[in-house]
C-alpha cells in the first residue's frame, strides 16, 4: 500500500448488500482530508457555468448512487485501488450557488488542501469548469499533460461574454501555465461550430485534436499510442466530460452531440494507459434528471473507477511522485 496508518476499505457488496448504507463514491470509506489519505473521491456540485441545460450539480449524487455496482478489482489490468492506496469520499467541494468566481475559489480552496497533504484528486462534477479550480491546485508548480474526452474541445477565450464557464478551462489552465499545450489530447471532438474559427486556438497553441472523423480512421489502438506519444511519461491529468461518449450511452448531459464515443472504447482505452503518470482527474457534466434510464450514471460511475485505477497505478508506480508536487 502506498499510504502509512490505517487502510481505508471500502464496503464490500458481497457482504453487505448494494442498497444498504449510505452512498459514498464505488462505496469507499467516508473520511476527512487529512492523512494518510493517497485519492480523495469528491464531488463538485457546480453547474452556473453551463449554458444550455442545467442539473449537473445533482451529478455526485446521481454517480454515488450509481457506483453501488462498482466492486473492486478491473477485469483487464486487474489493478485494485482499495489494496494499493487509502482511498476516501472526502465528500463535496463547497460552491456558491449564485457566484462562479466564489466557487472557483471555494473549489480551489478546498482542492488545495487535498494537494497540501499529499493526495491524489478525483472528482465528480458538476460542469465542465470544474477541472480549472482543481489544475489551479496541482499544477501550479509545473505545467501538467492533459488526456481529454469530450465533444466540445472548451478553448473558447469568451462564451457567453464571460471567461469563466464550461466551454473556456482549458484555454485559461494553458494562459495560467497550468497545462502544457504540447502534452494536450483531446479525443472525440465533434458537432456543429458556431464558426470557422472554433478551434483556431488549439490549432495555434499546438493541442493535439483528434475528432470523431479522425478517430474512427486511426482506431482505438492507433489512439493509445498517440495518447502516450503526446503526454509521454511527465504528469498528466484526465478529465472525461460524459458528453464525449455517445449520447445513446450518456443522454443525461447538458450538450449531447450525436456520434460520439463508445463505452467499451472509452473503457479499453483508459486500461490502455495504465503505466502512464495520471495525478488526477474528473468526470463531469452528468446531468441526472435527463436520463429517467439511469446508464448515464452508471457509465460515469465506470469511469470513474477506469481513472481511479489510473491514478492507484501511477502512485504504485512511482513512489516519488506521492507529494504531486
Amino acid at each position: 500500500m502506498s499510504g502509512s496508518g490505517r487502510s481505508f476499505q471500502p464496503v464490500d457488496s458481497s457482504i453487505t448488500a448494494r442498497y444498504s448504507e449510505i452512498a459514498t463514491f464505488m462505496r469507499a470509506a467516508r473520511v476527512p482530508v487529512e492523512r494518510p489519505l493517497d485519492i480523495a473521491l469528491f464531488g463538485v456540485p457546480f453547474d452556473i457555468g453551463a449554458t444550455y441545460r442545467s442539473g449537473a450539480r445533482h451529478g455526485p449524487a446521481g454517480v454515488r448512487e450509481a457506483s453501488r455496482l462498482i466492486r473492486q478489482v478491473n477485469p483487464t489490468t486487474a489493478v485494485a485501488p482499495f489494496r494499493l492506496c487509502n482511498v476516501g469520499d472526502v465528500g463535496d467541494a463547497p460552491t456558491h450557488p449564485l457566484s462562479i468566481a466564489q466557487s472557483i475559489e471555494l473549489i480551489g480552496a478546498f482542492c488545495a488542501r487535498i494537494h497540501e497533504i499529499g493526495a491524489a484528486p478525483v472528482a465528480v462534477g458538476g460542469d465542465h469548469t470544474v477541472p480549472l479550480p482543481i489544475l489551479r491546485a496541482i499544477g501550479k508548480s509545473r505545467p501538467l499533460g492533459l488526456i481529454q474526452i469530450d465533444s466540445h474541445a472548451d478553448i473558447f477565450d469568451t462564451f457567453m461574454g464571460d471567461k469563466y464557464n464550461h466551454a473556456t478551462f482549458v484555454r485559461r489552465a494553458i494562459e495560467e501555465g497550468l497545462l502544457d499545450p504540447a502534452r494536450i489530447i483531446q479525443i472525440g471532438l465533434r458537432g456543429t461550430r458556431y464558426g470557422d474559427d472554433d478551434l483556431a486556438f488549439g490549432r495555434s497553441a499546438g493541442l493535439r485534436m483528434i475528432g470523431m472523423d479522425e478517430y474512427e480512421e486511426l482506431g482505438r489502438a492507433t489512439v493509445v499510442q498517440e495518447i502516450r506519444r503526446v503526454v509521454g511519461d511527465g504528469p498528466t491529468y484526465i478529465t472525461i466530460d460524459i458528453d464525449g461518449l455517445d449520447p445513446t450511452e450518456a443522454p443525461g448531459t447538458g450538450v449531447p452531440e450525436p456520434g460520439g464515443i463508445r463505452m467499451r472504447d472509452a473503457q479499453m482505452i483508459l486500461r490502455a494507459i495504465t503505466s502512464l503518470h495520471i495525478v488526477g482527474g474528473d468526470i463531469c457534466e452528468v446531468v441526472p434528471s435527463l436520463d429517467p434510464t439511469g446508464i448515464t450514471c452508471v457509465n460515469a460511475a465506470n469511469l470513474l473507477f477506469e481513472v481511479t485505477c489510473l491514478v492507484a497505478a501511477a502512485r504504485t508506480l512511482c513512489k516519488s511522485c506521492h507529494t504531486l508536487r
